[in-house]
């Protein structure tokens, strides 16, 4: 999970909170403690610290609790708002409009993942149906170029190259007239060690001629609170709009770099949270404090779901759902469209409650694991079999086995599970959705 040990901290304030009989000062003080313990803990400038923890105990000690909520809900409530305006408040999106190309321009340090960011960068966009290219203009790296071609090939998008050539304008003008086929040119730029005057210079020349619409400033997560001064360098360059921080899921110093970008006018707008393609997410730090306080993130939740599962197949399940019909090709088509969503854990931490579950890693990994044996169990099910799983008897499961090398006693456990899960969705026969949402989060301490 990302910023798991932050995370586990903030549920322990939690838990302290929830299990306490009483709510005095005293008790808001050592609260207050362990928030600032977990937040330097995380590299989070000590100043930003004091200033955060001081507003939560302002209010918890001097507002006073709405009707309808108790005391303890209430400063659950106020540690939860407090948290969401310190790492970002509102979020806010990247308005791509309606032009050809529209241009986003990378910008970073060396080593901050810029050109693997350009790459997940392009699939998010990809998915949600725009056209996208990217464009080498880092001259100065050797590999920079090569390594661009081989992200744009794993994702299958064009991409625009010239190992030969040194001038990065020279570039940019040798292909322009083939951006206009694109609704979206991700360019990347050349990165230092350190933030010279050589690559200010560069950064500032290259912003004036191409005038992109959105320039991107990608930090690396495990630097912590020292993102600020990055941050206010590039934006003072170049008037950065946007900030990705990447390398999120790899550190337990993000927290400092996510306070640290929202300290600037910079607002962050994209997350890395693993190596893959798919691993960034567009930030929201509603849902975000709300998943390392283990209440969820439905939100993000519903995104990755849309992104694995297309409208039809989504529409259809439910269909099936609101009538209380369920089959084994129902749950296969829920199993692909979970690891498509990625890691169990991190679809855990997204569904409220389940953060709050101190499951082992291992565990996780184990059910990644069956997961995968039911899927070569059901590969070897016939048409009749999936439909209908209650004419699998034991001459069947013995069949099944020996074609999917999985053991009848993990195949009996698969059958199992489809017989709970059919239980559970005869109980939902007939009811509204959206209602039984309300319900859910209704048991929440408040709303999100």
């Amino acid at each position: 999970m990302v910023l798991e040990k932050f995370s586990t901290s903030l549920k322990n304030v939690l838990s302290k909170i929830a299990k306490s009989i009483f709510l005095d000062e005293k008790l808001i003080n050592e609260i207050i403690k362990e928030i600032q313990r977990a937040l330097l803990q995380a590299d989070v400038n000590v100043q930003l610290v004091f200033d955060l923890s001081e507003k939560i105990k302002k209010r918890a000690l001097q507002e006073k609790v709405p009707s309808g909520i108790t005391q303890k809900e209430h400063l659950i409530k106020i540690v939860y708002e407090e948290l969401t305006n310190f790492l970002g408040g509102e979020k806010e999106e990247i308005t791509i409009e309606q032009k050809k190309p529209f241009k986003i321009m990378m910008v970073g340090l060396f080593g901050s993942g810029k050109t693997t960011t350009i790459g997940k960068l392009s699939t998010y966009y990809k998915k949600r149906g725009y056209k996208v290219a990217t464009l080498g203009l880092d001259v100065h790296r050797p590999a920079a170029p090569q390594q661009l071609k081989q992200i744009s090939e794993q994702i299958q998008v064009p991409y625009y190259i010239d190992e030969k050539e040194k001038d990065a304008l020279k570039i940019y003008n040798g292909f322009k007239n083939e951006f206009d086929k694109y609704d979206i040119l991700i360019i990347d730029t050349a990165g230092r060690d350190a933030l010279s005057q050589d690559l200010i210079k560069e950064i500032k020349e290259l912003n004036e001629k191409i005038k992109p619409d959105e320039k991107i400033l990608v930090i690396s997560g495990d630097i912590g609170q020292a993102a600020q001064k990055q941050a206010e360098a590039f934006n003072e360059s170049c008037k950065v709009t946007s900030v990705i921080v990447s390398k999120l899921d790899g550190t337990a110093r993000g927290g400092g770099a996510l306070a640290a970008c929202s300290a600037t006018n910079a607002k962050i707008k994209f997350i890395g949270t693993g190596e893959k393609p798919n691993d960034l997410e567009s930030y929201n730090p509603k849902g975000f404090v709300s998943r390392i306080l283990g209440m969820g993130d439905i939100e993000a939740l519903l995104e990755k779901a849309q992104e694995s599962m297309t409208e039809e197949k989504a529409q259809d399940l439910s269909k099936k759902l609101l009538k209380g019909e369920f089959n084994l090709l129902d749950l296969y088509e829920q199993m692909e469209s979970m690891k498509k969503m990625g890691p169990l854990n991190k679809i855990m931490d997204m569904i409220p409650g389940m953060g709050q579950l101190k499951l082992p890693g291992d565990m996780l990994k184990v059910q990644e694991g069956k997961l995968e044996k039911w899927k070569h169990a059901m590969n070897s099910m016939t048409k009749e079999e999936l439909e209908d799983p209650e004419t699998i008897g034991t001459s069947r499961l013995a069949r099944i086995s020996k074609g999917s090398g999985v053991p009848v006693s993990e195949i009996r456990e698969l059958i199992k599970q489809y017989k709970q899960s059919k239980k559970m969705m005869k109980l939902m026969k007939g009811k509204d959705p959206g209602k039984m949402f309300k319900k859910l989060q209704g048991k929440m301490p408040f709303k999100i």
